[in-house]
């Protein structure tokens, strides 16, 4: 049976580099262990880090152990990049390299000497779909964002992990909740967390000075993770941002369990009749993961009509209530936030066959059974047929574009509205000014390339802010359609260094730096009611409200404040699972 030995974590830290060696290392005194890696164009790396035991066989879908070094072991080979754990590939077929455990990665970037090389800021990145995803993806590449950190004067440390997706990280059963087993990819990202609090000063990070970030899956895995143990337990980190998703509709619905149970009838486990029961659990716990995988990729296939195929479940512990309620009931600490989407995030999602006003229809009560009529009504009475245009040239209807818009509303902008509230209602109890930030993203250099693979017409469409939060263009340039302007140059590296300056100073606009300028808090003193947003690039770059005097005209006629009030009513957020 192959083995799954350590949950891993991943770095990239920008440190100074201040030995004559060609090797950096990093000694860990309570493990008595130091971890060689490797410098690469003035860029420190360490890799494979372990952070957790062997999650294989019998602890298979068990909550994380921290991970311990045997005794015969003083060094630790940290310059070679390690497996990813268990996930299909982008073809749906088992990924290469799985053959145990999950990664590790640290960067460096050289500045000048030791006393630069202390206290720096962490940026933590979650990557992976809770489907699929790993630190591997070059589009999650940091080299660009530590670069830009350093040349701004506010170097940070870079840091990635793997933890458990798909039926290894999100399995849910009676027999698991009955072992306190549910949730464990979220589980395993916690346990990354406090290692890094424990570790980090290893590396001349600051324990104190850490943010959270991730975008789609990663962004609700950062919502989740300021949810988490109903705020009663110490948090591991200081700020969050949450870049197209902070909360996700459907993700209190039965769709896990539904999984877990499809996957087990496919693998033959539930021959015992129940597949919530322990001899089903025993069952796949003894399944070599290869075949498992294989399962779980079957099934995947078969519902990749359906939505939060993986998701959280409300355990008592981890997950104590439903998000929402969590959110509503103030049951989190007060942090700094950045939440945000861009202008068309769903574009990509949205079936290009919609065409007449009935197929929205069909789309929405399709993809969010819980709605009632009545409130499905009314969604389509925010979103009239009239305020949307067609794009010809593209072959998209106006209704494509009417239906992508409420699916990015109920998706991902209100949801994240109704968290950022939240949040600012927190500070204003205190009478202090929310340290919430609010941003759409309105440029992107991904059109060219998806009109390329067949997808014109997209807009500013899903992940359109990583290329210049990374500072990394290259990524994207497969095809050779990739053409930035100097404009998407200067943006890349005042958006990189918004978000570098937010991890050393809780602020993403500062006096003094090359950031993006002028960018405020989305809610005033003593004001949880009245927002702004900061609108990145495009021709109206900058703050505005979202509607009334103070906002430009593309934002108001989102209608936003009076569209998420219904979607973020207590009625519609519980139709819609969240």
């Amino acid at each position: 049976m192959s083995r799954w030995p350590a949950i891993t974590l991943a770095f990239l830290i920008t440190l100074p580099y201040c030995t004559a060696s060609s090797v950096p290392t990093a000694f860990n005194p309570q493990q008595n262990v130091t971890y060689h890696g490797l410098l690469v164009d003035g860029v420190e790396k360490f890799l494979n880090i372990p952070y957790g035991r062997d999650t294989s066989g019998g602890r298979r879908f068990s909550p994380p152990e921290p991970y311990v070094f045997p005794l015969n072991v003083s060094t630790y080979n940290a310059s070679t990049y390690g497996p990813v754990c268990p996930q299909a590939s982008s073809n749906l077929s088992i990924a290469p390299g799985q053959e145990i455990g999950c990664q590790l990665w640290y960067e460096y970037m050289e500045v000048s000497d030791h006393a630069e090389r202390l206290h720096l800021g962490i940026l933590i990145d979650f990557v992976g779909s809770l489907y699929i995803g790993n630190i591997n993806d070059p589009r999650h590449e940091p080299e660009g964002l530590i670069q830009q950190s350093v040349k701004n004067g506010m170097p940070v440390i870079f840091v990635a992990m793997n933890y458990r997706l798909n039926i290894f990280g999100f399995a849910v059963s009676e027999a698991l909740k009955e072992n306190n087993s549910l949730n464990v990819g979220f589980r395993d990202q916690r346990l990354a967390l406090e290692w890094v609090q424990e570790n980090i000063e290893l590396f001349g990070g600051d324990p104190d000075q850490v943010t959270i970030f991730g975008y789609s899956s990663g962004g609700f895995s950062v919502g989740m993770q300021i949810l988490a143990y109903g705020g009663t337990r110490p948090i591991p980190f200081h700020a969050g941002i949450m870049e197209s998703t902070a909360l996700e509709p459907l993700s209190a619905s039965n769709a896990s369990i539904t999984t877990y149970n499809e996957v087990a009838k496919l693998t033959g486990c539930d021959t015992f009749g129940n597949p919530q029961s322990n001899e089903t659990l025993a069952c796949l716990r003894a399944l070599p993961f290869e075949a498992l995988l294989n399962f779980t990729i079957a099934q995947y296939t078969s519902a990749l009509g359906s939505s939060g195929i993986y998701s959280p479940v409300v355990d008592g512990d981890f997950l104590p209530l439903t998000s929402s309620e969590l959110v509503r009931q103030g049951l989190f600490p007060k942090i700094p936030v950045i939440i945000g989407w861009t202008e068309d995030d769903l574009t990509l999602s949205t079936p290009e066959t919609i065409q007449k006003p009935s197929d929205t229809l069909d789309f929405i009560q399709s993809g969010f059974g819980g709605l009632t009529n009545d409130s499905v009504r009314i969604i389509l009475s925010l979103y009239p047929s009239a305020d949307f245009s067609a794009n010809p040239s593209a072959n998209l209807s106006s209704e494509f574009y009417r239906t992508a818009q409420i699916f990015r509303d109920i998706f991902i902008t209100c949801p994240s509205l109704y968290l950022g509230d939240a949040m600012a209602i927190k500070y204003t109890a205190d009478d202090e000014v929310p340290q919430v930030y609010y941003y759409i993203q309105n440029q992107t250099i991904l059109s060219g390339y998806f009109s390329n693979v067949g997808f014109p017409g997209r807009g500013v469409s899903h992940s359109s802010d990583l290329p210049y939060v990374f500072a990394n263009f290259g990524a994207y340039n497969v095809t050779g359609d990739i053409h930035p302007t100097k404009g998407d140059i200067e943006l890349q590296k005042l958006e990189s260094r918004s978000w570098s300056s937010f991890a050393s100073s809780g602020r993403p606009s500062l006096d003094g730096k090359e950031t993006l300028e002028d960018w405020k808090p989305g809610y005033g003193a003593g004001n949880a009611s009245t927002r702004s947003v900061y609108v990145i690039g495009g021709p109206n770059s900058g703050l505005t409200s979202l509607e009334g005097e103070g906002a430009t005209a593309a934002v108001a006629r989102q209608r936003l404040v009076e569209r998420c009030a219904f979607l973020n009513s207590p009625d519609t957020v519980k139709q819609l699972q969240y």
